[in-house]
């Protein structure tokens, strides 16, 4: 049995890039920027300067470093905001199947020695056990749970009358489930019947096939009656479920179908429980029932079937926290980076700042000046998604102007008697 587990976050090592990349803004950054502004203004207006507007030849490296940093920004914080908004339609979207009211669990069977016998008995006995509990509406099993970490069954399959093309290998993934199942996971039954206790290791063989199986492998006929073949073993088609997710809720819809639990049976298997209680009273009670029947036994991973569905959506959590704190620094660096540039672009453009306030020029239009010079370090790209591209705009814009507008601020101080005395 191959069990795939998902990624988790060192918060250690999350730490240490985060640290190592504040040191590294601070480092290579911040100082440069302190130093830019306390730039001697009297010295600098002896000196030739290239002026605000011109003279632009000499910063464009500098020039086109921030607007790297403006651009990774803007890119970064409209992916944040896409994927804020796809995690948000993900967890709007229906599975296919009823979340509320489901609790799920299971018993390690395996583990604790049970063969195949004694493991049937078992779960009977659990069955009834369950159904008794007040508030419980149904109860099934299943070897995989929807939405959980272990591999469904797959194999080739061949469907009477359907002739595949030269290169096609017609295959599919299938679950093995108890009676009741499909009520107690509220997948609807499109048309046919679900399994009942009575599909079991001596009845005939029988299938359930998606509405997506369905289309593909019986066009314009009713699956109902038709066969398939799944390791040289032919089994009749006795229902059509409606199309749901097995894995994640972004999976594209595939063939599966379910075979009765009875009929090919797996000491190994998981329980779901439809119930009107309080999930943690539904726990307690079916621990409570799990040791009567053995006091060696406990249930595992008792969950809600919300909470399950819920951890699946745990890699498209994780890339919006990594591209938000990379957006973040990012963002800081912008800033940072924003301010240095300006800061020592107004510090070499003391002479005609002087000059044109001598002339008559306003402090607001210095401001006006200063602040045009950022124009072409906001990068702006044609927007797929408005709400998404349009917020990382604004919140560029807002960092922009904040970076800038202290450099622009300190031009508007210049005095312009000493400016041209000096």
């Amino acid at each position: 049995m191959i069990i795939n587990y998902p990624g988790q976050i060192d918060w250690r090592v999350l730490a240490l890039s985060a640290g190592v990349c504040i040191a590294s803004t601070l480092l290579f950054a911040l100082v440069p920027a302190v130093q830019a502004s306390h730039v001697d203004l009297s010295g600098a207006l002896k000196t030739e300067s290239g002026g605000v507007v011109g003279g632009r030849g000499r910063s464009r490296l500098r020039s086109s470093l921030v607007l790297v940093q403006v651009s990774l920004s803007f890119v970064l914080l409209a992916g944040t905001g896409l994927l804020l908004q796809s995690l948000k339609r993900i967890e709007d979207a229906s599975p296919g199947f009823s979340t509320q009211g489901v609790v799920t669990s299971s018993v390690d069977l395996f583990s604790a020695g049970y063969n195949a016998e004694r493991a049937k008995a078992f779960d009977d006995q659990l069955l009834e056990r369950v159904r008794a509990i007040p508030g419980v509406e149904s109860v099934a099993y299943a070897r995989v749970r929807p939405f959980s970490y272990r591999n469904y069954s797959s194999a080739s399959i061949a469907i009477d009358g359907y002739q595949p093309a030269p290169d096609e290998r017609p295959a599919a993934d299938y679950n093995e489930v108890g009676e009741g199942y499909f009520a107690t996971i509220g997948i609807p039954l499109v048309s046919g019947r679900e399994f009942n206790r009575t599909d079991d290791e001596n009845a005939p063989l029988v299938a359930v096939v998606n509405e997506t199986m369905a289309a593909m492998y019986w066009p314009g006929k009713d699956p109902i009656g038709q066969r398939l073949q799944v390791k040289d073993r032919w089994m009749q088609v006795i229902g059509v479920a409606k199309l749901s997710n097995y894995r994640t809720k972004i999976e594209e819809p595939k063939p599966f179908f379910y075979v009765p639990l009875r009929q090919n049976f797996s000491v190994t298997g998981g329980l779901m429980i439809r119930t009107r209680q309080n999930p943690a009273a539904m726990m307690t009670a079916l621990a409570q029932e799990i040791h009567a029947l053995d006091p060696n036994l406990a249930p595992l991973d008792t969950i809600t079937m919300q909470e399950q569905v819920n951890r699946m959506s745990y890699s498209q959590r994780l890339a919006v926290t990594l591209v938000a704190v990379f957006g973040g620094m990012a963002l800081l660096l912008a800033a940072i980076g924003l301010y240095a540039v300006m800061s020592y672009a107004v510090s070499q453009s003391t002479r005609e700042l002087g000059l044109r306030m001598a002339l008559g020029a306003e402090a607001a239009d210095l401001l006006r000046l200063v602040m045009r010079l950022m124009g072409s370090l906001l990068y702006k790209v044609s927007p797929r998604d408005p709400l998404a591209f349009g917020l990382a705009f604004v919140i560029m814009t807002i960092v922009a102007l904040v970076a800038c507008f202290l450099p622009a601020w300190r031009a508007t101080r210049i005095d312009p008697v000493r400016a041209l005395r000096s």
